[in-house]
């Protein structure tokens, strides 16, 4: 399982520190943690693409930033995800491998309701990011998304967090089989 975590400020964002925990726990987890590896926002695109291919298993660690992941986030799938690699002619290097968005949103699940302050479901919100995973091939698996990340208490955290092993066991082994998210 390679993890591409993007977090501007991990150390300020206990949730995605205790999701991070769980998912590099499993057996032969991989951790890029671009805003370490390039603060600079020059990415090595061979070494991500190398990363990319030796996992069949890949997760999106980042929080919701404007609807969206993180400026490096995105920046890392403008040039790792590249015409001739991972789409369009020849582009066929993460045919099949399974992707997973797992997230943390500040705001609760009831604000991304119609009556909430961002008047969408957050599923709304979702499209770019797993329409990218498809356009490239990859099985999709429905996002896990911590909702309530500034205020979330540590023993709903710790619930969060037991969630979150359980749906990874399903999610490697749902994906071996070419299966859908839990």
């Amino acid at each position: 399982m390679l993890i591409i975590h993007a977090h501007p400020r991990p150390s300020q964002s206990r949730v995605v520190q205790d999701l991070l925990s769980v998912l590099q726990s499993r057996p032969g987890a991989e951790v890029r943690s671009l805003y370490q590896l390039y603060p600079d926002f020059d990415i090595d695109v061979e070494a991500e693409q190398q990363a990319l291919q030796r996992a069949q298993h890949i997760v999106w660690l980042a929080p919701v930033y404007w609807y969206s992941v993180p400026a490096l986030m995105k920046h890392w799938i403008d040039q790792v995800l590249a015409h001739g690699w991972a789409y369009g002619h020849g582009g066929e290097a993460l045919q099949g491998k399974a992707c997973w968005w797992v997230a943390s949103a500040g705001g609760s699940e009831a604000a991304y309701t119609p009556e909430g302050m961002h008047k969408r479901p957050f599923a709304d919100y979702v499209a770019p990011i797993e329409h990218t995973a498809r356009f490239c091939g990859m099985q999709w698996f429905r996002p896990f998304v911590v909702h309530g990340g500034h205020s979330t208490a540590p023993e709903v955290l710790s619930g969060w967090c037991a969630s979150l092993k359980t749906q990874c066991e399903a999610f490697e082994a749902l994906s071996a089989q070419g299966g859908t998210a839990p």
